[in-house]
């Protein structure tokens, strides 16, 4: 069964970057639920949501906007169940790697989101080596 994504980020910022890849795609490949942490939400409440959001997946791929700050101590709290794994720094090209490979495993999805984010890092300046 496909991995289901919980995309946890400050305010509306996942919201944006799962209607813009959808967008680009034409397609939700995987099941996708967003979680916006503002600064007023209460982290306890948070965590409970994110709880339900992934309590009928058989697995779950969470990704958040900044390692340290309340939506990824929000996702980090999840980490102890077997079928979840987190990544932290979600950027665009990271959420487009992994709806590019829908039928791919938990553990090997989360390779894709790290070298898509990684790989979709770069330097647009006239001097710059692109590597």
């Amino acid at each position: 069964m496909a991995v289901s994504l919980l995309v946890i980020t400050h305010d509306t910022i996942g919201q944006s970057l799962v209607e813009t890849a959808n967008s680009m795609l034409g397609v939700t490949p995987l099941h996708i639920d967003v979680l916006g942490i503002s600064k007023t939400t209460n982290p306890d409440e948070a965590r409970a949501q994110a709880e339900e959001l992934i309590k009928h997946n058989n697995s779950t791929l969470v990704l958040t906007d900044m390692y340290g700050s309340t939506p990824s101590n929000v996702a980090c709290h999840l980490r102890e169940q077997d079928n979840v794994r987190i990544v932290s720094g979600l950027n665009l090209p990271m959420l487009v790697r992994v709806l590019n490979y829908p039928r791919l495993e938990l553990d090997e999805l989360v390779d894709k989101a790290l070298t898509g984010g990684q790989d979709g890092v770069l330097t647009c300046n006239k001097d710059a080596s692109h590597g």
